[in-house]
């Protein structure tokens, strides 16, 4: 039998609470983002799920979560894999900016189509700029060439993939039960593979923060069943609250 997976959005950030694009910039949580990991945990446990295996971003938000979640299990000696395929989406020229400023200056479609689009990335950062990649030490180890100075979804797809494929899939093949604590659009992307989701509606796709969503499979590793755990009114709410961001 394979394994089963959860993934799981962090908790509430900084910038998250501020409403402005994050992307690859590092920042901490706030103090609903801890409980909300903290409560993913709790929610894991009394479903009495357990882990074998578990993967996280280069990304302190995700990390963070990641921890506290498995705190919450007694589970925190738990296998954990960071890499940075999992980070999320680079906005670009965009990061640190407010998403309702953003919207006002630009437009709400042209806003919608830079956070939205599949295809369509933000402005690009220059290799001068704090917020490209290449001057963060975390990433110090890999190719410059890798490192993005903006991304839309479809390159997040094209960078996740291969993570997925290549550790993931080995693992769940293995028969063993994967967690993921990653980010909105990293995750976005697994999601629209696993559940063949079109590039036209994954732009309506929204993911909360803190909110495990679990996935069995079948014995070719597709799709048996997707659903989130806990309160399903509050989730929906949650994932309509993420869509309004940038709306006036």
């Amino acid at each position: 039998m394979t394994g089963s997976l959860v993934m799981l959005r962090h908790g509430q950030s900084e910038w998250n609470q501020l409403n402005l694009f994050t992307g690859w910039h590092d920042v901490d949580l706030t103090e609903k983002g801890r409980a909300e990991a903290t409560a993913a945990g709790t929610l894991m446990a009394s479903e009495g799920l357990t882990f074998d295996v578990s993967h996280t971003s280069l990304q302190t938000r995700a990390v963070l979560t990641h921890h506290l979640a498995l705190e919450a299990m007694g589970m925190v000696w738990l296998p954990v894999q960071r890499n940075w395929r999992l980070n999320e989406r680079h906005y670009g020229a965009l990061q640190g900016l407010n998403k309702l400023a953003t919207t006002d200056m630009h437009g709400e479609a042209q806003t919608k189509l830079w956070r939205r689009s599949y295809d369509v990335p933000p402005p690009a950062v220059d290799l001068s700029s704090p917020e490209h990649p290449v001057n963060d030490p975390r990433y110090r180890l890999l190719p410059p060439d890798v490192l993005p100075a903006t991304e839309c979804l479809q390159d997040v797809v094209a960078r996740v993939l291969p993570y997925w494929y290549d550790t993931i899939v080995a693992q769940l093949r293995a028969g063993l039960d994967v967690l993921v604590t990653a980010h909105g659009n990293s995750l976005r992307a697994l999601v629209m593979h696993l559940e063949d989701i079109s590039r036209d509606d994954i732009a309506e796709l929204n993911i909360p923060t803190g909110a495990p969503r679990r996935y069995t499979f079948d014995h070719n590793l597709r799709v048996a069943s997707a659903a989130y755990l806990g309160d399903i009114e509050a989730i929906a709410a949650a994932a309509a609250a993420v869509a309004r961001q940038a709306s006036a």
